[in-house]
């Protein structure tokens, strides 16, 4: 089970400008130094990545690093250098002879700990659900830049309602390069389909990290099937976002406001994506549950 974090308010983690992937929050350069050169690997059937991406799966909705299995995962070696480089360069701001206030204080070593804590959980949950999204796939690349969630739910939810205008396979090069925008005329959203919605708002309305990994989970068994890809490193942005009960509404907009757009139908369209989030501020089982499991709840 992955851990669940009260969110006081606190200063995990500052506003991103949006435009300096240099300042990006830590889970996604973790992922993105970490995701692309295994997956092509995997791709090219490295028995090495097909052992790694097999051990990811695995780890789907344990907690990190309270589950010995996850000991020794790369992504999480990738986020401990990179929270390393922050420790020096905070040291290094803050002068010879200048002590970390988390190492004076009790709550300065607990809001280290919280941001630490949420940031492994963010890249955790982000890389162990690209594992089961690709998994068996080959020939096409699950994580693609600008492939934001709202994007990838409508994209599924007009294949799966049959909508006009929408083709079952993804374009391999559409991974965030300029083509001709759908715009107004691709199909309506009110054409999608009202189990995969409901889906959506499920996830949108989990209250804690277990319950969005569960629900995340089941999304993503959908986008495999459809091979339908997502943005890892923006979803593990989002994830850490998600986790500070202040940023979550933030989150939860920036989800609905991809899901309403109409988006490009390639893929140079990544950086504009990726931009639209951040500046929104800082930032299972292989088979479908049946629908009567939905209207339950809604």
């Amino acid at each position: 089970m992955l851990p669940s974090s009260p969110a006081p308010p606190d200063e995990t983690f500052a506003e991103i400008p949006p435009h300096d992937a240099r300042q990006r929050p830590l889970p996604g350069h973790a992922v993105a130094q970490v995701v692309p050169r295994l997956q092509t690997a995997y791709q090219q059937d490295a028995p090495w990545a097909v052992s790694a991406v097999a051990r990811l799966r695995r780890e789907v909705g344990r907690a990190v690093h309270e589950s010995p299995p996850s000991w020794g995962l790369e992504h999480l070696e990738a986020l401990a250098e990179l929270q390393e480089q922050r420790r020096a360069a905070e040291r290094e701001s803050r002068g010879a002879g200048t002590a970390d206030r988390a190492d004076l204080t009790a709550m300065g070593w607990k809001a280290r700990e919280r941001r630490e804590r949420r940031e492994e959980s963010a890249v955790h949950l982000a890389v162990t659900l690209w594992a089961l999204h690709q998994q068996s796939l080959r020939d096409e690349a699950m994580h693609r830049p600008g492939w934001t969630l709202g994007r990838a739910v409508r994209r599924l939810a007009h294949e799966r309602a049959g909508a006009r205008g929408v083709t079952a396979a993804v374009p391999a090069e559409d991974n965030g390069a300029k083509a001709a925008p759908q715009g107004r005329g691709g199909p309506p959203v009110e054409e999608a389909s009202e189990t995969v919605r409901r889906r959506f708002v499920r996830a949108g309305s989990a209250s804690d990290i277990e319950m969005l990994s569960t629900r995340l989970r089941e999304l993503v068994v959908l986008f495999r099937s459809s091979r339908i890809p997502l943005d890892y490193a923006l979803l593990a942005d989002q994830l850490l976002r998600w986790q500070d009960e202040n940023q979550r509404d933030i989150v939860r907009r920036t989800w609905g406001r991809d899901f309403h757009r109409h988006h490009r139908t390639s893929s140079d369209d990544g950086a504009e994506a990726a931009r639209d989030a951040s500046a929104e501020g800082p930032e299972p089982a292989a088979t479908e549950p049946p629908p009567e499991e939905l209207d339950a709840d809604f």
